[in-house]
């Protein structure tokens, strides 16, 4: 068994898929209509496997009020990059925003970035 997909909620489609397609580098595997304006979109970081982001848009109050606060500003993502140095550099090329310099922990080189919404995000190259 494995994790096929996270609901990430968001406000809108078409502004998450440009965030994670243009700025994080996201491959947009699947954006199916699935009426009344609902659709199944999917995201993942190109050559991913297994879990992606299945972009969910938020329909009521409940919903709208948990955008960018899945995880109650916790780290929420967590995003392994094998070239950390590239990675980041490109990310911050594309305007993501980081909210520290990177750093070296004993499990890996990470740093916290927030994606639009303001969840909160690892970017990180373990120590293997």
């Amino acid at each position: 068994m494995h994790l096929g997909a996270i609901a990430l909620l968001v406000r809108d489609y078409d502004e998450a898929i440009a965030y994670f397609t243009d700025c994080l580098g996201f491959t947009l595997v699947e954006d199916v209509p699935q009426g009344g304006g609902k659709r199944w979109v999917i995201v993942a970081p190109p050559g991913s496997r297994e879990t992606r982001l299945l972009l969910a848009k938020a329909v009521d109050a409940r919903q709208i009020a948990a955008v960018g606060n899945q995880s109650g500003g916790r780290v929420f993502l967590f995003l392994e990059t094998p070239d950390f140095p590239a990675t980041y550099e490109a990310m911050r090329a594309r305007g993501v925003h980081f909210c520290e310099a990177p750093r070296e922990e004993a499990y890996a080189t990470v740093v916290v970035f927030e994606d639009l919404y303001g969840n909160r995000w690892d970017l990180l190259q373990p120590q293997r």
